[in-house]
C-alpha cells in the first residue's frame, strides 16, 4: 500500500514537471518572438537612423581633422549646426548630439570621439533635465547601436548599469520594449482613430521637414503645435525647488570635465533655450540653473545658459521652436549666431 502510494506522488511529481517545463518553453518561445518584434522596431525609429548616419559620418571623417565637437541631448542636435560653425568661425565641427543623452553616455561617448579626434573644443548641451536621472536604459541601448568600441560598452554596463538594468539589457524583448511602445504607437494610434471615424485635425499634426542635415545636425522646420502651448505643456506645474540632479549624473559631469583636460580641450557648458511659454511655467528657474552654473564656476568651465539670455534680449519666440523644448531651424539660425559672436566677446577661440 505504502509502495503503491510512492509511485503516485513520483508520477505527480513528474508530470507536475513536465508541465512547468512545457510552461517555461512557451514563455521562452514568446519572449524570443517579441524580443525580435521589439528589436525590429529599433530599426524602424527614425532617430535611431539619425543616429547611424551621424556616427557612420564620423567614423568616415578623417583622423583628428576635427576643431569643435558639439555633445549633449537632442537639444545638442537641434541648436548646433556644424555647417554655421565651419562657415562663420573656420572651423571643422562636428554634432554628435543624441536623445535624452545622460552625462554617463555623454562621457563614454567622448571617450570614443578622443579615439578618432583630438577638438580643441568640447561644446557640451547641458538640459537640466537629463540630470536628475541615475539611468535611462533605450537612452544607452541607442548609444550602444552605434557605438563601434565593444570594450567601452562592457565598461559602460559594469560601471553605469544597476543590476536590474543589466538584467534587462541581457533579454530583448525587455532590452527594446521601449523602441516598439514609444515609436510603434504613434501607428497604433492612427489605425485605432481610423477606425472608430476619429481622425487628426490639421493643427494637431506637425507639417514640414525632420532630416539628417551635413555632420551629424538635424535640420527641422516643424513649428510648435497649439496644444504644446498649454494642454500637453511639459513643463507645466514644474518647481525649481523640487528640482535635485543626480549625484550619478554629477558625477559623470566631473569625468568628462577631467576627460577634456587630459585631451587638451577646453569643455564649454551651454544650456539650449526652451520655448518662452515654457519658460513661463516654470516656477523658480534660478534654482535649476544654479545646481549647472556652480559646478561650471567650481571648474572654470565657461557656462551660458540661454533661457536667462533670452529672458534678457528676446532672441527666439515660440515661433522659433519646433516643439515646447526644441528650437526649429529658424531658431538654431539666431541661437548660432548670437553664440558664436558671444564667444569671440568673450575671447573665447574655437580652433
Amino acid at each position: 500500500m505504502v509502495q503503491r502510494l510512492y509511485i503516485f506522488n513520483f508520477k505527480a511529481v513528474a508530470v507536475n514537471l513536465l508541465k512547468i517545463l512545457a510552461f517555461l518553453s512557451v514563455i521562452t518561445a514568446v519572449a524570443a518572438f517579441l524580443g525580435n518584434k521589439y528589436k525590429a522596431a529599433s530599426t524602424e525609429n527614425i532617430i535611431n537612423k539619425f543616429n547611424e548616419q551621424r556616427f557612420g559620418d564620423f567614423y568616415k571623417k578623417e583622423k583628428n581633422t576635427c576643431d569643435l565637437i558639439f555633445v549633449g541631448s537632442s537639444h545638442s542636435y537641434c541648436t548646433f549646426d556644424p555647417a554655421f560653425f565651419d562657415e562663420n568661425a573656420g572651423v571643422d565641427s562636428f554634432q554628435m548630439g543624441m536623445p535624452l543623452q545622460l552625462p554617463a553616455s555623454t562621457y563614454y561617448e567622448l571617450k570614443e570621439i578622443f579615439g578618432y579626434q583630438k577638438p580643441k573644443t568640447v561644446v557640451m548641451e547641458v538640459y537640466w533635465g537629463v540630470l536628475g536621472e541615475d539611468f535611462e536604459l533605450n537612452q544607452a541601448n541607442q548609444l550602444f547601436q552605434v557605438l563601434k568600441n565593444d570594450g567601452l560598452k562592457e565598461e559602460y554596463i559594469t560601471d553605469v548599469f544597476p543590476f536590474a538594468e543589466k538584467v534587462k539589457y541581457s533579454t530583448d524583448v525587455l532590452r527594446y520594449q521601449g523602441d516598439y511602445f514609444a515609436y510603434k504607437s504613434n501607428e497604433y494610434d492612427e489605425k485605432i482613430r481610423n477606425f472608430i471615424k476619429v481622425y487628426r485635425t490639421p493643427d494637431t499634426k506637425q507639417e514640414g521637414i525632420e532630416e539628417y542635415g551635413t555632420k551629424g545636425f538635424i535640420y527641422c522646420d516643424y513649428n510648435m503645435l497649439p496644444d504644446e502651448y498649454d494642454l500637453t505643456n511639459q513643463y507645466k506645474e514644474m518647481d525649481g525647488k523640487d528640482y535635485k540632479p543626480s549625484d550619478v549624473q554629477m558625477k559623470y559631469l566631473e569625468k568628462i570635465a577631467d576627460l577634456c583636460n587630459e585631451n587638451g580641450a577646453q569643455l564649454i557648458f551651454v544650456t539650449s533655450p526652451i520655448a518662452p511659454v515654457s519658460m513661463g511655467y516654470i516656477k523658480n528657474y534660478d534654482l535649476i540653473n544654479a545646481c549647472i552654473n556652480d559646478f561650471a564656476e567650481k571648474h572654470n568651465i565657461p557656462y551660458f545658459d540661454y533661457n536667462i539670455i533670452n529672458a534678457e534680449e528676446d532672441l527666439v519666440t515660440n515661433e522659433n521652436f519646433r516643439d515646447d523644448a526644441h528650437l526649429n531651424y529658424s531658431g538654431a539660425q539666431i541661437i548660432d549666431r548670437h553664440f558664436l559672436g558671444l564667444l569671440e566677446k568673450e575671447g573665447i577661440s574655437l580652433k
